[in-house]
């Protein structure tokens, strides 16, 4: 199958997968314990929606070996955990089972231990470029992400760099300063001495554009599989690595962060890469949607081939009946049907 793209994939090219069970007791313990001794509220954060899995990464892994099989490694990057997703790999897929592999916290924070144990995907997408063995352009995914069509390596990479998804947005001053605003009202007034701040995709983007020195505007990209560097990314890090180390500092996700795969556009943007391309999407969040709406979100979905991608948010939030709904209908798009 890989003959197709021999003329196409000059260099391999491995996907990263952000992957945690929320439901595993041991990790609970953990995350509550530093919750009682960092902070004294639940933070918005730490809300066990954030940890929740519901069988997704088994879509997300099925998924690329359908769509994408020329990827070279899947690496799975857990807290001492398995998604155990072996089985079907090798129903399905029986000669990409050596291709699937999980790495473990303690490898990519190596040197930076004291910064473990951490339940904030931003500080851990940050260390994911420190995978032995990683490919230099390698495609990150969240687990609730899914290939829905083929994808082909000039959709991720051309010319041996990285293809950018997204659209050049103004600053989000008005954004920032309403959340000053409140943190100043929360603090001083109400005497919420702990008040966190709303998390911001905005904002945590405009950060990252604003370390790599952009001035006057950002890449603003959304719920997709994003190619990342890793060479550029390594170099950045070696100049900065006090900017690395505050930035996994939290535990937590904390709006002043910035996240790798925005860091990564903007240094690509700053070196003159023209692969900018428009997102290429499905996004769905059954729990926010009537039952209407969701079956059109869908079904534009299957009929735009435009979408080559699809994030299903918070299935956890959702009864069994639409959570089938959602998993029968990517069966049906990996083919997966008994």
């Amino acid at each position: 199958m890989l003959e197709q793209f021999k003329n196409t994939l000059d260099e391999p090219i491995d996907v990263v997968i952000a992957w945690v069970d929320g439901s595993d007791p041991k990790l609970t313990a953990k995350r509550n314990q530093y919750l009682e001794t960092s902070v004294k509220k639940k933070l918005r954060s730490a809300h066990p929606t954030r940890f929740a899995s519901d069988n997704e990464i088994r879509y997300c892994v099925l998924s690329i070996l359908r769509f994408a099989p020329f990827v070279r490694n899947i690496y799975i990057v857990t807290d001492d955990q398995d998604p155990d997703i072996y089985t079907e790999v090798e129903k399905f897929f029986p000669t990409k089972t050596e291709t699937i592999k999980i790495v473990d916290h303690k490898e990519i924070f190596r040197g930076y231990e004291k910064f473990l144990p951490t339940f904030n995907s931003i500080s851990i997408g940050n260390m994911v470029w420190r995978i032995k063995g990683l490919s230099e352009n390698f495609v990150y995914f969240n687990d609730d992400v899914f290939l829905i069509r083929p994808v082909q390596p000039e959709d991720w990479v051309k010319n041996n760099r990285p293809v950018l998804r997204g659209r050049f947005m103004c600053p989000p001053f008005m954004k920032l300063l309403k959340l000053r605003l409140r943190k100043l009202w929360n603090n001083t007034i109400l005497k919420k001495v702990n008040y966190e701040a709303k998390f911001s995709f905005y904002v945590v983007q405009w950060n990252a554009a604003r370390v790599a020195g952009m001035k006057f505007r950002f890449l603003f990209n959304c719920h997709t599989p994003h190619v990342v560097n890793r060479k550029k990314i390594e170099e950045f890090y070696s100049k900065n690595n006090e900017l690395l180390e505050r930035n996994i500092s939290f535990r937590f996700r904390n709006i002043s962060q910035f996240n790798i795969t925005s860091l990564a556009n903007h240094l690509e943007v700053r070196d003159g890469n023209k692969n900018i391309n428009n997102l290429n999407l499905g996004y769905l969040v059954p729990s926010f949607y009537s039952e209407s709406k969701l079956s059109r979100k869908m079904k534009r979905c299957e009929m735009d081939s435009r979408i080559k991608s699809v994030c299903v948010q918070s299935l956890d939030q959702v009864g069994k009946e639409d959570q089938d709904r959602i998993f029968n209908w990517m069966d049906n798009f990996l083919n997966l049907k008994e």
